[in-house]
């Protein structure tokens, strides 16, 4: 059909049973559309990217992410997310259902945003088929436009069906990924029918074609076909072949001319096959070359041992039996089994020695690869160092199984460390092992770890099987459960993650890579002390892993153990100056200790390291938020949100710049936008419900508020902010209350201080106010308004200063830019007995165009200012009269 489809200048694509996913059969298309003059470009373009940020986020947790690795979860994912399916649960995964997978591909969607450069990598990496499939189609149809035909055929689709099934059906039968042009046709050759279940609806779309055996009329025209005339030659080839195509075509190959030539009708499959080929170097060299999986030239002259045969590889790949693709080859299922059975019978000492030949051929071409002396993670991102590793490791199966069982095993976990699809690659390949040494060992675990496969978490399941028996030794059960934690960490299932990383630590205990992931887990959980404990550990057993001393630094930071964090993250980027975390770690620590410039370069060099690290661009707006140059940290927001539009810290920043800006309906707008992103954003929601009360908007306010408090039973700002609604309504009682149940859960936060002193303060119960503002003095001594309320205590009390704080209070409101500071201003001034300024301050307040919520506070303090200094009242009750002018009428009845 494909030669059919040639000889009307089709562009045609094979795929067979060597691609695992959809992902891997788009490649194989458009490289082979590519050598025909119709390459997909931008679809190249795409499957690099998707290729090398894969392996950025499965170096997470091994090379210290700044966010939990999701590791191998993601290519577990790939097949899952990506295609829109959630299946059922299964053997391996146990208490694992639909909602937890959903669940996990969420967090792990967070982790990735806060790692890479856009969203389009973070929804690459999630879901590689929805982003790659798009582009297929409407480069398949730009060629379409060019050719009168564009025909793919995929082969073997009973192996390769179950992987490929959804997608393709979502590809000719659906607008899902774009349209299908009419001139595109597909054919599927494999043993079964379609799926109903998968392609029932659709059925009708199908022509279908089952391949009998021929008929007697078909055989003998093939035959005439093949200048094979005699009846008797005739008759034996019928009767030998079955008139099974193959068959039919190899026997009448090498044109036998008298029925003694067809051979005895009890030689084997194999011997009819070659029964005509009379020279014995071809027989040998096509039976040495049906052990490997795959042939090219090189490969051919390692199998074939004979000299005179060594420059046959032209002859054999003429021979109807072999199929070829590109330069690499492969023989026919039924013929290589044929084959295989055939040599391991005859000669099993023989079969022992070619493949532990073949065996150290691949390790050779492996080792002698320049990544064969870099880390385990570079070779095993080389595709032609997996490749020679997966064939060596099939031949030494087909050499010696007991021995070669153990190691293929414990390979499994480095297969999975690498992606999931690798994994599936060396679970096939231990499948095929089984397969043709009959071994009833491999055959048993192949069929485990297949079924494996097939679970909604793959590398998970295949781990907990491995870790189900005494398949591994003591080293190798410590790897896998550090695996599995890996895996169930970047699920956000931190108990069994730690649970895993525990073990594993028990196991070997001296082994960094387990501390590193054990100190990562605790860290998310909060134990950081004990996080300590096993990066100390770590990096006593090696010293320079700028992985875990940057993680052991952030640690320290978040401790507040400033200068120490330093000195492991200065040492850490010695090490690696290009470890763009690390970089990015050390900047935020520059933030937190007020050193703005420093932090501002390291930001810059973060992201001239990785310009796509949204965090670190995000983080360098909050340091020019810091420093109230606004419009440049919206500039850098706007930045990191352009490269991930889903960034939703980015998104609720910006918010709060608006807010502080007085531009409070972008505000809202904003924080709907991050928590709709992220419905469980409990500091946008909060964010949210602080706006809405600074525009007087109180109950819905409390609704925010109350779903923040729901979300997070013991999140301090929604509570105090709850208790901040109450004083407003005049509910000071209820609101000490809130404050109070906020401490317990943030007993060192000044602005709960403050927030309990001012309400104190207006109860009259001052010295209990003075006490708070003297603890709220360490947070809030550059605050205009904790002077202002320390300066009111201290009158009301009669103790002298008050007249100092009050100047100092004028002094920092009078310097700030936001709304707020400007109404405190005005209260200031008419505490100090300076109603001109007093006057000259509202005109500010009300040119900024305050909010409803806002001017009813500055409203109800002068009323109170005014009762403790009549002297003022003459030139203050107009100002008085003149915020209630600028209230929304509902607010004027309410306060009058």
């Amino acid at each position: 059909m494909e030669t059919a489809a040639r000889e009307v200048q089709a562009v045609t694509g094979y795929v067979d049973e060597s691609v695992t996913d959809p992902v891997e059969a788009m490649k194989s298309l458009a490289g082979q559309f590519a050598q025909q003059g119709a390459p997909m470009k931008a679809l190249e373009r795409l499957l690099n990217t998707y290729q090398q940020r894969r392996h950025e986020a499965d170096a997470g947790v091994v090379e210290g992410s700044p966010a939990p690795s999701p590791g191998s979860v993601i290519a577990s994912r790939v097949g899952l997310v990506g295609l829109g399916l959630i299946p059922g649960v299964g053997a391996f995964t146990g208490a694992l259902d639909a909602n937890q997978v959903a669940a996990g591909a969420e967090q792990l969607k967070g982790m990735l945003s806060a790692r890479f450069r856009s969203h389009e990598d973070v929804q690459l990496v999630l879901s590689p088929v929805r982003a790659l499939a798009p582009v297929f189609l409407q480069e398949l149809a730009e060629i379409a436009q060019r050719r009168s035909w564009v025909v793919l055929f995929f082969d073997t689709y009973e192996r390769t069906g179950p992987m490929l099934d959804t997608w393709l059906r979502d590809v000719l039968v659906s607008d899902r990924y774009g349209e299908l042009p009419a001139n595109v046709l597909v054919v599927l050759a494999g043993q079964g029918r379609l799926d109903t279940q998968c392609w029932g609806d659709w059925l009708d779309l199908v022509a279908d074609l089952p391949l009998a055996v021929f008929t007697e009329t078909e055989a003998r025209q093939l035959l005439a076909a093949k200048g094979v005339t005699d009846e008797h030659v005739i008759e034996v080839v019928l009767r030998l072949s079955g008139r099974l195509p193959l068959l039919v075509s190899t026997l009448a190959e090498s044109q036998p001319a008298a029925a003694a030539e067809v051979g005895d009708p009890s030689g084997t499959a194999v011997e009819r096959f070659l029964k005509w080929e009379t020279r014995p170097e071809r027989r040998a060299a096509a039976l040495a070359c049906a052990l490997p999986q795959e042939l090219d030239e090189d490969v051919y002259r390692a199998a074939v041992a004979d000299e005179d045969a060594r420059e046959l590889f032209g002859w054999l790949r003429s021979m109807p039996f072999v199929i070829d693709r590109a330069g690499r080859c492969h023989y026919h299922e039924v013929v290589r089994t044929a084959m295989l059975r055939l040599q391991r019978q005859q000669s099993p000492a023989r079969w022992r020695q070619q493949h532990a030949q073949l065996a150290e051929t691949f390790a050779g071409w492996r080792t002698q690869l320049a990544c064969n002396a870099a880390g385990l993670s570079e070779r095993w991102r080389d595709e032609r160092w997996c490749s020679y590793r997966l064939q060596e490791t099939y031949h030494r199966l087909c050499a010696d199984p007991d021995r070669a069982l153990p190691l293929a095993l414990r390979e499994l976990l480095d297969a999975w460390s690498d992606s999931t699809t690798t994994l599936r690659r060396w679970v096939q390949m231990l499948a095929r092992a089984g397969q043709d040494t009959d071994d009833r060992e491999i055959r048993q675990w192949s069929d485990r770890l297949v079924a494996a496969m097939s679970e909604p978490e793959p590398g998970i399941a295949a781990m907990t099987l491995l870790l189900s028996g005494p398949a591994l030794d003591r080293p190798g059960r410590a790897a896998a459960h550090r695996l599995r934690g890996i895996g169930h960490h970047g699920a956000a299932r931190h108990d069994s993650a730690l649970a895993d990383f525990e073990r594993a630590v028990a196991l070997d205990p001296d082994r960094p890579e387990a501390l590193h992931s054990r100190a990562r887990s605790l860290i998310v959980t909060g134990r950081h002390e004990d996080a300590l404990a096993d990066l100390d550990r770590a990096i006593e057993l090696a010293p320079d892993a700028p992985a875990v001393l940057a993680t052991r630094g952030d640690t320290r930071r978040v401790m507040r153990r400033h200068q120490e964090a330093l000195t492991d993250l200065d040492r850490a980027i010695e090490l690696d100056p290009g470890h763009s975390w690390a970089v990015g770690a050390r900047a935020e620590l520059f933030r937190e200790l007020g050193r703005h410039e420093e932090a501002l370069s390291e930001f810059a060099r973060a992201v001239e390291l990785d310009p796509g690290y949204a965090w670190a661009v995000g983080s360098r707006g909050r340091v020019y938020q810091g420093l109230g140059r606004y419009e440049e940290a919206l500039a850098e927001f706007d930045r990191a949100i352009a490269l991930d539009p889903e960034y939703a810290w980015a998104i609720g920043s910006r918010g709060q710049i608006c807010q502080e800006l007085g531009r409070y309906e972008e505000a809202l707008s904003e924080f709907a936008r991050a928590v709709e992103l992220d419905p469980e954003y409990v500091w946008a929601i909060t964010a949210r419900g602080q706006t809405l009360r600074e525009l007087g908007r109180y109950e819905e306010a409390l609704a925010e508020f109350d779903r923040a408090i729901e979300l997070d039973p013991e999140y301090a700002w929604a509570i105090g902010s709850r208790g901040q609604i109450y004083r407003e309504l005049g509910r000071r009682e209820e609101a000490l209350a809130e404050y109070g149940r906020a401490a317990d859960f943030d007993p060192d936060s000044p602005w709960l201080m403050l927030l309990r002193a001012q309400t104190c303060r207006e109860l009259g119960r001052h010295r209990a106010a003075l006490d708070l503002l003297e603890r709220a003095s360490v947070g809030y001594s550059d605050k205009g308004l904790f002077h202002y309320e320390k300066a009111m205590v201290l009158r009301s009390l009669g103790l002298p200063g008050w007249d100092a704080c009050l100047a100092r209070a004028v002094e920092l409101l009078g310097s700030g830019k936001e709304v707020a500071a400007l109404g405190n201003l005005v209260l200031a001034h008419t505490a100090a007995s300076s109603p001109v300024e007093a006057v000259h301050a509202l005109e500010s307040f009300l040119r900024a165009d305050p909010p409803a919520g806002q001017v009813v506070e500055v409203h109800a303090e002068l009323a109170v200012l005014i009762r403790l200094n009549p002297s003022v009242a003459d030139h203050m009750t107009p100002v008085q009269q003149r915020l209630l002018d600028a209230l929304p009428p509902e607010f004027r009845a309410a306060l009058s």
